[in-house]
């Protein structure tokens, strides 16, 4: 297992850029349009910066700090790492680290993918399709098609390679091409413990199993059952309708068949992933230092799925947790910052336990009352916990043991500007989250 820098990054630590491809003017657009949905602003704003780093057509860079990126980019250092794991994940960077008195990065630059490519893949074209809506994504889809022109009344008339060049005699010399730059792509690299074996021996013995697991359709099955959340034993279910008669997989019939099982499984639905933050029309203007608009940066800025990780103890969530979160994002539309708030407050009230019932009845609520909002949805939350604390107080005895309440409930934070060591305090805060 690789070595991981746990440390963090520190303004004085080096960096330097290696292009390990080349990269276009059609790759702006394609990071911008295509990509910037599914990974978010900021690290394609990462991803251009580290371009610019590189001197007009030059491979390498010179070494930077990273106190480099955080004054030209104005984002704290772990947005910075934040959103540099979210171009490693997507295939757009690759990162070698080597620890000395301070410590030394390598970032290798990769292209994104052709548009046509990205429209055929399994998980980046589901992903997008999710984050746009039907409308938005055919705008896009329409951008990148090709036009259509009829040739048939036509004559083909194009001239030959032998028409126009003749062959000559070869004179004594050694091709040598094997470090001519060309365009890099890197795959998605999906972790998983997938039962390759497992699902082979499960099909009948009649089948010629090299012809159906080869290296591109094992790659496809890997992402389709990531992107599903499809195991082994449901593949196995699967995978025998999409066998052709030749004995081959029928790919597009194996995605249309995941996707249909998924979609029974979810009313319908697609999946999407849940690592969006709060669009940048729906955050609070910046500037407020009370402790209170700290806490509505931090549900604006991180992802619900980066909340329930720094709520597990940098645990991976589970998949249950996930589920949940990604419901209340689909099902019942509510934004990511808003998504935040109500798995804080029910988990800050509700002895640690992420109950669905619970979310889904307040997230029903939230949807109607058309919470867009971090602000909105503190507030309500406050207003309807202190109703319902005021109606079991008039039918139970008064209890003695302090209630826990999420710290953004007190009424004196939105007022009180805060010191400088309440600052400090909040900024510490705001690292279990990052």
């Amino acid at each position: 297992m690789k070595e991981l820098n746990l440390k963090g990054i520190s303004p004085a630590d080096v960096y330097t850029v290696v292009n390990k491809s080349i990269i276009t003017a059609e790759d702006r657009l394609i990071l911008t349009m295509l990509y910037q949905p599914i990974i978010g602003p900021l690290a394609v704003m990462l991803y251009f910066t580290l371009w610019s780093d590189l001197d007009k057509l030059t491979q390498i860079s010179i070494e930077y700090t990273h106190h480099h990126l955080v004054t030209n980019m104005q984002i704290s250092l772990s947005e910075i790492e934040k959103a540099r794991h979210k171009l490693e994940a997507i295939g757009l960077l690759k990162t070698y680290f080597k620890e000395s008195t301070t410590g030394s990065y390598i970032y290798q630059l990769y292209s994104p993918i052709k548009a046509s490519d990205f429209f055929n893949h399994p998980i980046l074209n589901v992903v997008l399709y999710n984050n746009l809506g039907k409308k938005e994504y055919e705008k896009v889809l329409d951008y990148f098609k090709s036009p259509r022109l009829s040739t048939s009344t036509y004559q083909d008339i194009t001239a030959s390679f032998t028409e126009v060049f003749s062959s000559v005699p070869l004179t004594s010399y050694e091709v040598v091409n094997s470090d001519i730059r060309k365009t890099n792509v890197q795959k998605l690299n999906i972790n998983t413990n997938f039962d390759f074996e497992f699902l082979s021996n499960a099909l009948p013995s009649g089948l010629d199993k090299n012809k159906i697991f080869t290296k591109d359709n094992q790659e496809l099955i890997l992402q389709l059952s990531f992107l599903y959340g499809l195991d082994v034993v449901k593949m196995q279910d699967i995978i025998p309708i999409c066998i052709t008669e030749r004995g081959t997989l029928n790919k597009e019939e194996l995605r249309k068949t995941c996707r249909n099982y998924y979609q029974f499984d979810n009313h319908g639905l697609l999946p999407t992933i849940v690592y969006n933050t709060q669009p940048e029309y729906l955050k609070e203007p910046t500037g407020d230092t009370s402790r209170r608009a700290k806490m509505i940066y931090t549900f604006e800025t991180i992802s619900p799925y980066d909340l329930l990780k720094s709520k597990n103890n940098g645990v991976e969530p589970t998949s249950r947790d996930l589920k949940l979160a990604e419901d209340l994002v689909c099902v019942y539309k509510l934004q990511p910052g808003v998504v935040n708030v109500l798995i804080d407050y029910i988990l800050k009230t509700n002895n640690n336990k992420l109950t669905r019932g619970l979310a889904e009845t307040i997230a029903g609520q939230w949807q109607r009352q058309k919470i867009e909002t971090v602000d909105e949805a503190m507030r309500l939350a406050e207003k309807e916990h202190k109703k319902y604390k005021k109606g079991t107080t008039l039918t139970k005895p008064r209890v003695t043991r302090e209630e826990k309440v999420p710290e953004w409930f007190d009424k004196n934070i939105e007022k009180k500007e805060a010191s400088l060591e309440e600052q400090q305090a909040m900024q510490d805060l705001l690292k279990e989250y990052r």
